[in-house]
């Protein structure tokens, strides 16, 4: 049996894409899954029905995770029902603008990165008194490469996961002590994805031919990585970033 069977994991933002891919390879490997949307109630409910068709152990949660009053209801009917959350895999990706700087207004730039760290922010809190009790946590947010390397009208989402990758380290110097790992997740372009969108066909053509191993990140090659640093044998890497990029770029 693996040794993480049993634990709770708090997906954000689960209902699709890399989100989903991650409840999915966190359920096939003994972990109770919570689903976290915001809007799409039917794929939330859709999945919980698969994960537990294949033998696994999921409920579907309606929270933004913005908002502290919505987060905390969550955490209390999680720990009424499974006694707590171990993991946060904090996935959910809030609007942002693709344009310009020059295009650009404050609020389209500072307003994506004050979204995106009081998410992080209001989640973050929920869960960390009950792993602080437990002396056993894993944090893990889900970055992107444009944090390190930059395209063209991305400078929001790129800027706002930057400062998201920073707050994870100040917090892996902080609770290491209490048993808590914290770490990210940076993909590169990913296929099947609420944003996949964003690259046409010519610009995918360009990235399948800049990575090394020859194709883009599929949802699965994402989770895979997260699901490691979500489990018992993570018990010495903290304040990490791993690219899942294909060697597209190499950091």
């Amino acid at each position: 049996m693996n040794a993480t069977t049993g634990r709770v994991a708090l997906v954000t933002g689960a209902a699709g894409g890399i989100g989903a891919a991650t409840a999915r390879e966190l359920a096939e490997r003994g972990i109770r899954v919570v689903i976290d949307y915001f809007h799409s109630a039917e794929a939330a409910e859709r999945l919980v029905t698969e994960i537990e068709q294949a033998g696994g152990q999921a409920v579907a949660v309606q929270a933004d995770v913005r908002d502290p009053v919505a987060v905390a209801a969550l955490v209390e009917r999680v720990e009424a029902l499974w006694g707590g959350i171990d993991v946060l895999v904090h996935n959910a990706l809030t609007p942002y603008a693709i344009k310009s700087f020059r295009e650009m207004t404050w609020d389209e730039l500072g307003g994506k990165v004050d979204d995106e760290i009081h998410a992080a922010f209001v989640i973050t809190k929920a869960v960390l008194p009950g792993m602080t009790a437990q002396r056993w946590g894993r944090l893990i947010y889900l970055g992107t490469a444009l944090s390190h390397q930059p395209r063209e009208s991305m400078i929001a989402l790129g800027t706002a996961k930057a400062a998201l990758t920073q707050f994870a380290r100040y917090l892996a110097q902080e609770l290491g002590p209490d048993g808590i790992t914290v770490n990210v997740v940076e993909p590169g372009p990913v296929t099947d994805t609420g944003i996949s969108h964003v690259l046409d066909d010519d610009q995918r053509r360009r990235q399948v031919a800049a990575t090394p191993l020859g194709r883009l990140a599929r949802p699965v090659d994402v989770a895979r990585v997260v699901a490691f640093y979500a489990g018992e044998d993570n018990a010495f890497m903290t304040g990490t970033t791993a690219p899942v990029n294909g060697g597209m770029s190499m950091y």
